[in-house]
Formats: structure tokens, sequence, C-alpha cells
């Protein structure tokens, strides 16, 4: 079967600092956290093919300037680098029998949330779709289930202990892979990796088995997506995409019935 992998870099085990995740340049303290994620990556890669040893695997780095080092990255797999120029939904199709979400943090306004931010932790405040406040896992979760007939369910997430609260509250049946527990924006008590490492292998495999018992996230149509800025941070970008209605200075929104033409 194919199975999709989705990741950040802000929820990876042993990451709590924006120094680790936002600098460009690739300082050691940004090539640990890259390490930190990779290895948590080929743990759950090493899970799916336990479940299913047939099993055709596309990681997505969906990290800003890029979260993985793709030198230590299971050979097996296949890989979309972080480039420019790619939009929803990111290589996702509607074959995928379950999207994986690894490295996630908890969406901006988060209280005591570890580097909590929604897609830009610089520049964005907040998004909302259908009036409900959505960060990247609930707004990519929704365009998964959009996906084909049935749609894509997200099977797995790993992060801190709130993207994993937020997982269950959008998906009961989700399975969570904790990696740390939040206390503060730049501040967490982290797991063992190891112990991290071998939680993810055995529940990927268990999220595999599951995958066609848990339901995809299913929002009916039209949907309204809106991003509000951070003051000082204009919504100009938002507006080349087709349908898209500035509110006021801070705040855009686009109403679709086809979530991959937003910039969710």
């Amino acid at each position: 079967m194919k199975w999709y992998i989705l990741t950040d870099l802000e929820g990876a085990c042993r990451v709590n600092r924006w120094d680790q995740t936002r600098v460009d340049e690739l300082t050691p303290d940004k090539l640990y956290a890259r390490r930190m994620l990779t290895a948590e990556i080929n743990a759950a890669v090493q899970g799916l093919y336990d479940a299913d040893h047939e099993a055709e695997i596309l990681v997505w780095d969906g990290h800003g300037n890029g979260g993985i080092d793709n030198t230590l990255l299971d050979e097996r797999i296949a890989l979309i680098a972080r480039g420019s120029g790619i939009r929803p939904p990111y290589g996702l199709t509607a074959e995928h029998a379950g999207m994986l979400v690894l490295g996630q943090h908890p969406m901006a306004g988060t209280p005591r949330g570890t580097l909590a931010h929604t897609y830009s932790s610089r520049t964005v405040e907040e998004y909302r779709l259908n009036g409900q406040p959505v960060g990247e896992l609930g707004a990519r979760a929704v365009m998964a289930g959009t996906l084909g007939t049935r749609g894509v369910p997200t099977i797995l997430v790993s992060g801190d202990d709130l993207a994993c609260a937020e997982a269950r509250a959008l998906i009961p049946e989700v399975y969570v892979v904790p990696t740390k527990t939040s206390l503060g924006e730049e501040l967490a008590e982290h797991r063992a990796p190891a112990a991290v490492y071998s939680d993810l292998r055995e529940q990927a495999a268990a999220a595999a088995r599951a995958a066609a018992n848990i339901p995809p996230v299913r929002w009916a149509p039209p949907y309204t997506l809106r991003a509000r800025m951070k003051e000082g941070f204009g919504v100009e970008g938002y507006l080349r995409y087709d349908g898209a209605t500035q509110i006021d200075e801070r705040t855009v929104e686009v109403v679709t019935d086809d979530l991959t033409k937003t910039w969710i």
C-alpha cells in the first residue's frame, strides 16, 4: 500500500528553541535538530514496513527551511525534499492509505505550547477554517479528507503533548506518540529519544494495520479559510490566490470547494 509522511521540525524530541528551527544556515543546533527528526522519521518508516512489507512510502519535508538530514534518511523511501514551488496537496493523493504527521507542534496561541505557531511563526496570528481555529495539523488533515471519494485518513501524529492532544480532539481514533511535554514557548521536558523511536516504530505499525478503521476528517464544503497576520504584517502574498478577499489590513479569506487551491 501507499503511505504518506508529512514532517515538521519543531515537534521533534530535543527541539525546543527557535534558533534550532528558524535559521536558514546549518548551524550546529539546526543540524542536531534535523538529525533528531530524521531518526524519528526512520523509526516510523520501519514501523510501516513492519506492518506492510510491500509499503510504498513518500515523505515530504514540510519544514519551511528544511528539517530533514537527507544523508541519514532511510533510502527505501521516496522523498520530496524542501524546495520552492510546491503547492497543496504536497504529493499526497487519494491513492495513499494513510497520512502520518511527524514532528508536529501546537497551533498558534496554544498556552504553554512549545514553538507553537501556524505556518509562519513570525507573521501569522491565526488561521480559521469554517470559523474554527486550526493549526497546520488540522488544516492538512481536513485537506487530506477531501481527496478522492473516501478521503485520506490521518493515522498517526507525533510531537509534544499539546500537539498530540490537538490531534486527538480532531481525530479521536488517531495514534499519537508524544516526544516531549510542553512547558513554555521555548521550554519542554523531553522524553528519552530511544523511547520515542521505539514508540514510533510500534505505533506506526499499529496505525497502518488499523488505517481502514480510522476515519478521514471530512468537513462538508464550501470551505471558508481565513488567515490573520500579526501586527506589522500584511496580506499581500495571500491575495494572489483565486477568490481571495481582503477583510481588513491583517485579514484575508477565501471561500472554495477545493482546499488544494488555497494556501492550506
